[in-house]
């Protein structure tokens, strides 16, 4: 654990004080909301710099409070060795100290093994000398590490303080989440507030319970599920429009996904699929066709017929599509009780689909028919007392949704969850997975995951609402704080 050693003179301004957070503004009496700061936060990148960074946290922590001991190694720890680490800085912008380094700050990931989305932050310092002339030098630095945390797609931003600093800290807006020692003082344990995860749900699937009021979709028992049942029958019908902006941008793309994602809402309810329905729509017929392209194009590799639809020109681009599918026995979301296991089970393999890199996790348009068919067989195979493949809402979003059916919360133990590589922690849970599908059963029946996509136990489901995130220090924080979408357990 590492800690910020902010001095008495690098103090945040008071709230009645005019602050710009957005370019670091310098607050003092000579400045305005208008003015640039005479420094600049950047990332340290040269031995240079490095060093110049040291030589001030040398000069605080060692000789100024006593916080080290006066040796060869001072403050330096295995944190500055972990190849991970970041290093911001503040350097002097114009006059005769321009490009003199007057403060910084680290951060990196908490534990030396996998990133799993939690880092910590750390020797925060500002020069003695500079504390009186610039002003809000350790807020920039602040508010800098924060950005660049959650940049790196960094769910759980943690810093031990010096209980003198705990104040300063709350005033940028950290919360006070325990107790620690750092080299044998007493410190605070503080953590940023990272609202990623419930800001991709409030904004997609918030107003759905307003919006949909006395339609009940899904019927009874399927209320707010991936599709729905048609009533004396044992058709399961899916649709899902794609955003205009995509249809407008990626013609082709919107197409696949088109087909892509209601496959998934008939999989996810344990249904086979027997044909689709299209409506397209846009200003020319060379747009509608790219869009048509990828509509057949996934047809055709996922085995799937177009049966018909609906085509318009001279207008807006727009597409949706309908799957219809067959179970005499459809999976619910809403089937979970508390202390079912939750299991993510997905295509790992591909990469961020280009143009939307940390949004859409393209695993599909490489994989041959057989291998798609087998995911999507998935769930009806299996039977889980729950399913919900995940959406553009991401893992915990979609979770989310499942324990909400369920009249459940839900705890995901980040660590457990199955990533692909070149994903961070908080694109993967907020991303649009290609195929993902969560699942909640009984402990004694692990899902039989079909190549190639993975599964693990990743949660469980629990008395109460909302999700929750645990660490692997045994630590939880809130990921959603209550209902996804309001339509309740149904």
């Amino acid at each position: 654990m590492i800690m910020y050693g902010l001095l008495p003179g690098d103090r945040a301004p008071s709230r009645n004080r005019a602050e710009t957070v957005d370019t670091l503004a310098v607050w003092g009496d000579r400045r305005t909301l208008d003015a640039q700061p005479p420094y600049r936060v950047e990332q340290a990148d040269d031995l240079a710099t490095f060093t110049a960074y040291a030589r001030l946290r040398r000069e605080v922590f060692v000789d100024e409070q006593g916080l080290f001991p006066a040796g060869v190694a001072g403050d330096l720890d295995e944190v500055d060795t972990d190849p991970r680490s970041i290093v911001l800085v503040a350097r002097v912008v114009g006059g005769p100290d321009d490009g003199v380094v007057i403060g910084g700050v680290r951060l990196a990931p908490i534990w030396r093994g996998e990133d799993i989305g939690a880092w910590q932050g750390g020797r925060l310092v500002v020069a003695a000398a500079a504390r009186a002339r610039y002003a809000g030098v350790g807020a920039a630095l602040v508010r800098a590490a924060c950005a660049r945390a959650e940049n790196e797609g960094v769910l759980r931003f943690d810093a031990a303080v010096q209980p003198e600093r705990v104040r300063f800290f709350g005033r940028l807006g950290w919360m006070i989440a325990g107790t620690t020692t750092v080299a044998g003082r007493p410190h605070v344990l503080m953590r940023w507030p990272i609202n990623r995860l419930a800001a991709v749900a409030a904004s997609i699937k918030a107003p759905l319970a307003n919006l949909l009021a006395g339609l009940r979709p899904g019927g009874p028992g399927f209320v707010g599920d991936d599709g729905a049942p048609v009533p004396g029958t044992d058709v399961v019908a899916a649709c899902d429009a794609i955003i205009p902006s995509m249809v407008e941008r990626d013609p082709y793309w919107a197409g696949w996904c088109g087909v892509l994602v209601n496959l998934n809402d008939l999989a996810a309810m344990g249904a086979r699929p027997v044909g689709l329905l299209d409506a397209v729509a846009g200003p020319t017929a060379s747009r509608v066709a790219r869009v048509i392209g990828g509509l057949r194009a996934a047809a055709e590799r996922y085995g799937v017929p177009i049966l018909g639809g609906h085509t318009q020109l001279g207008v807006a681009s727009a597409l949706s599509v309908t799957a219809l599918g067959r179970s005499d026995q459809p999976v619910p979301a809403g089937g979970g009780l508390p202390g079912h296991a939750v299991t993510l089970t997905a295509d790992l393999g591909g990469d961020w689909r280009a143009g939307y890199s940390g949004r859409q996790w393209d695993s599909t348009s490489t994989r041959r028919t057989a291998e798609l068919r087998a995911m999507l067989d998935l769930p009806r195979r299996h039977r889980p007392c729950a399913a919900k493949d995940v959406s553009m809402v991401g893992i915990v979003g979609t979770l989310g949704m499942l324990a909400e059916a369920s009249g459940c919360a839900a705890e995901l133990d980040v660590a457990a969850v199955p990533r692909p590589a070149q994903a961070t922690v908080g694109d993967w849970l907020t991303c649009f997975p290609g195929y993902a599908m969560l699942t909640a059963d009984v402990d004694d029946r692990p899902v039989p995951a079909p190549r190639p996509a993975t599964s693990g136990r990743c949660g469980r489901l629990l008395n109460g609402s909302g999700v929750t995130l645990r660490w692997p220090d045994g630590v939880l924080t809130p990921a959603l704080s209550g209902h996804v979408t309001g339509l309740g357990h149904a």
